[in-house]
């Protein structure tokens, strides 16, 4: 029972690329096969009848059941059931994309603070906007260039009108007014909200000023009201401020992997110290689940009635992790550590720490035979799915 003590009632995924799907129904929910029905209705509705409620899930308009097909897995796991099913998928899933997939030249934007929503910097239009090199770019220098490299130990900065896109943090040039919106660290490096004294970026030169992705928001001039550059104004500003974390993340991951064919990530702090390794295993699938509260019908599932539960499915990122502090594993992080192709994300400690967290609560509410995978724990994240800005 203590396994199961986080874990969610149902727990429904569906691969877009294999178009097939796997779920699970807890044992306290259905303790025989024969009771349940799944069944796929009108406008993409996905309905799995057990003999006490009726759950349904609203999938993507593109993503249908092949009724026929479905079929129960040959074995039960300990602590309940699990189908396989059969999907018919008519269009391609849709890539996310972050706050630095999307930044253009000539466009006015704002840059606000995530933690309260201060505006940080006002109106600023970039006539370059430019990647930095691979996080891994002086190591490959080093292996392909027959003489020292010239670019050692030398950063490479904005100017004015610049800005200059890392893997997970934005360059710009400060202007006068950062004087009224930001503050500095004890160590004069660490740059703050004014308003909220929480952790922007840092100051790389006295001119030059880091911003992580997963500490603002950004917002173009006279766009219109963003769900992303809200969340931190909900009522419940814990939780909002981890869907934040795990969007940005997840969407990045995917622009990454996407762009440069990287599937490994090692998140690390800014004094290049990793706390968690990623290993993005699928970009195509659609999850949802009932946690314990749908039977309670709180406000986080909508429900018609007691005898009926009802949700929308979420397209999600599968990953598999490590936590480096995890002593068992001290060997895989070693050789995590010595290959080349495990591409470096920094981000602020105070969001390691968060992500950690993030994650493992994320595993603890899958079913027991998800949760691992060798020597890694599983997750599912979600992406930003739609436009921060008109185009």
């Amino acid at each position: 029972m203590e396994e199961t003590a986080h874990q969610d009632l149902i727990f429904l995924e569906l691969r877009g690329k294999l178009q097939t799907g796997l779920l699970f129904i807890r044992s306290d929910v259905v303790r025989d096969d024969a009771d349940v029905q799944i069944e796929s209705k009108q406008d993409s509705v996905l309905s799995v009848q057990t003999p006490d409620r009726t759950y349904q899930v609203k999938l993507t308009p593109a993503v249908s059941l092949v009724e026929t097909s479905c079929q129960r897995s040959p074995g039960n796991t300990q602590h309940g059931s699990h189908f396989r099913l059969r999907l018919k998928v008519e269009q391609p899933t849709e890539a996310p994309c972050s706050v630095i997939g999307q930044l253009r030249v000539n466009v006015t934007y704002s840059f606000l603070c995530q933690s309260c929503g201060s505006m940080v910097l006002q109106d600023r239009a970039f006539g370059r906007v430019l990647p930095l090199p691979n996080g891994n770019w002086n190591a490959l220098v080093d292996d392909w260039c027959c003489h020292p490299d010239p670019f050692a130990n030398k950063k490479l900065l904005p100017r004015d009108g610049d800005c200059l896109l890392g893997d997970t943090f934005l360059l710009l040039a400060r202007d006068s007014s950062c004087e009224q919106t930001l503050k500095h660290g004890s160590k004069h490096v660490m740059v703050s909200c004014r308003s909220c004294s929480a952790a922007l970026g840092e100051e790389v030169t006295a001119g030059v000023l880091k911003f992580y992705i997963t500490e603002i928001l950004v917002k173009p001039r006279d766009d219109g009201e963003c769900d992303i550059t809200q969340l931190s104004l909900e009522s419940e500003p814990n939780s909002e401020r981890q869907r934040f974390l795990e969007q940005t993340l997840a969407s990045r991951l995917v622009e990454l992997s996407s762009a440069q064919s990287i599937f490994r990530f090692s998140i690390q702090t800014p004094d290049d110290k990793a706390v968690i390794l990623l290993w993005l295993l699928n970009t195509d699938s659609l999850v949802a689940s009932f946690p314990d509260a749908a039977a309670r019908a709180d406000s986080f599932i909508s429900a018609d009635n007691k005898e009926h539960q009802s949700c929308r499915a979420v397209k999600a990122v599968k990953v598999l992790y490590i936590l480096c502090s995890d002593s068992k594993l001290k060997d895989v992080v070693e050789v995590w550590e010595k290959d080349i192709s495990v591409h470096p994300l920094l981000l602020p400690q105070s969001s390691c720490e968060e992500l950690q967290k993030l994650l493992m609560s994320s595993t603890s509410r899958l079913p027991a035979f998800l949760r691992c995978m060798n020597s890694y724990q599983v997750t599912y994240r979600q992406p930003i799915l739609v436009p921060l800005m008109k185009t």
